[in-house]
C-alpha cells in the first residue's frame, strides 16, 4: 500500500467533511418503501446523511415521527416522501438512467465485495428481509445495518 493510502486524515480535513451541508443529488437513494420498525428508519436516515444519500419512505402516519425521533443529528435530512401506492412509485423509477439495486442473498447475486460504486442514480429497494452472505450462524443482517453495508459500497467508501 503507498504511503499517501494511508496518510492519516488532518483536523482540517475532519473538520471541512463534518461541516458540510448534504443536499440531495438524487442520485443515490435508500428505499425502504414497507418499513415495519421506526428504529431501522433513524438508523438509514443517520447512514444517508453520512454517504450523501437519500432516503424514500411512505408517508405512513408513523414514519415522520420515527424518523425525527432517529434522526441523532438534530438537523434535517434529505427525505423523499412517497404518497400513495409504493409499487407505482418504484415502477415509475425503472427509467432507462436509473439503476435498481436490491438487498437479498438469491442464486445468481452479486457479491458485497464486487458491487461497484453507482455512476449513475441508482434506488437501493429494501424490505424486512434483507441478506448478507455472512460466516456466523446468523441467517439475515438488520435491515438498517444491511443497507448501510451496501450504501458505503454503492457511494464508493468502501
Amino acid at each position: 500500500m503507498s504511503e499517501s493510502a494511508l496518510r492519516a486524515r488532518t483536523r482540517k480535513d475532519l473538520a471541512y467533511r463534518r461541516h458540510r451541508r448534504h443536499s440531495c443529488w438524487d442520485h443515490l437513494i435508500a428505499a425502504p418503501l414497507w418499513p415495519l420498525h421506526g428504529v431501522n428508519l433513524g438508523t438509514l436516515l443517520r447512514t444517508c446523511d453520512a454517504v450523501g444519500a437519500c432516503l424514500a419512505v411512505p408517508r405512513l402516519p408513523w414514519v415522520p415521527q420515527a424518523l425525527e425521533r432517529g434522526n441523532t443529528l438534530r438537523q434535517p435530512g434529505c427525505v423523499h416522501w412517497v404518497r400513495g401506492d409504493v409499487a407505482g412509485w418504484l415502477h415509475r423509477q425503472r427509467t432507462p438512467s436509473t439503476t435498481i439495486v436490491g438487498v437479498e442473498l438469491l442464486e445468481g447475486a452479486v457479491r458485497l465485495a464486487d458491487l461497484p460504486p453507482a455512476r449513475r442514480r441508482t434506488v437501493l429497494v429494501l424490505d424486512e428481509a434483507v441478506e448478507i452472505p455472512m460466516i456466523g450462524t446468523g441467517q439475515s443482517l438488520n435491515v438498517a445495518v444491511a443497507a448501510s453495508l451496501v450504501l458505503y459500497r454503492l457511494a464508493g467508501l468502501s
